[in-house]
């Protein structure tokens, strides 16, 4: 990566932390080549601090670390876009980011799949349900699609709103699961409803 780092006189360019899943602003911050070196070394995110005059990673003392998950440059290549997983809360205040805001995806069925693919990548299935489907195959992913359609049909005749709308949720977080195992997701969906909504 080509950062321009003599772009300022300090020899610092502006990294924008953003959350990888809900792709929320977190926080900005300074990044000098060693910095960023040690960032995609260690995956953690590190910046340099003007306050300290050293390098300062995220959480080094709180344990809030910030988990790179991706690096972006710029086209004048003197600001970085930084995609993070947070493990806690990102501002010195407590709040989960600079900005006093909820880190939160608006859209929470996108944010919900970008969860299911994260899982989906786990290596040891033991300790997530979603890892675990996966690792069963698509067989098995498909089975417990038909199985939550099933009960969500029944439970459609009775009259227990609280048990319908559970078995609701349980039918569109399988089918989200399915989707991924087979490579889509809504939005693909959401396009073929749009063309025959055209017609």
């Amino acid at each position: 990566m080509n950062v321009d780092f003599g772009k300022y006189g300090d020899g610092l360019v502006p990294a924008i932390i953003q959350d990888a899943i809900t792709q929320k602003v977190l926080m900005l911050g300074f990044m000098n080549q060693e910095a960023l070196d040690k960032t995609e070394k260690e995956g953690k995110v590190t910046f340099f601090s003007r306050s300290k005059g050293r390098l300062w990673t995220k959480g080094e003392e709180s344990g809030n670390y910030l988990l790179l998950r991706s690096l972006a440059l710029d086209c004048d290549r003197d600001t970085l876009l930084i995609k993070a997983e947070p493990l806690g809360p990102v501002c010195h205040t407590g709040a989960d980011t600079c900005w006093d805001e909820k880190n939160q995806n608006e859209d929470f069925l996108t944010c919900l799949e970008e969860i299911i693919q994260q899982r989906r990548q786990q290596a040891d299935p033991s300790g997530s349900y979603v890892a675990s489907l996966f690792h069963k195959g698509i067989n098995k992913i498909a089975q417990k699609v038909g199985e939550e359609a099933i009960e969500l049909v029944i439970e459609a005749k009775d009259h227990d709103e609280d048990l319908f709308l559970n078995e609701a949720a349980d039918l569109l977080f399988h089918y989200l699961i399915l989707l991924n195992a087979k490579g889509y997701n809504l939005q693909d969906v959401t396009e073929i409803l749009k063309e025959r909504h055209k017609k």
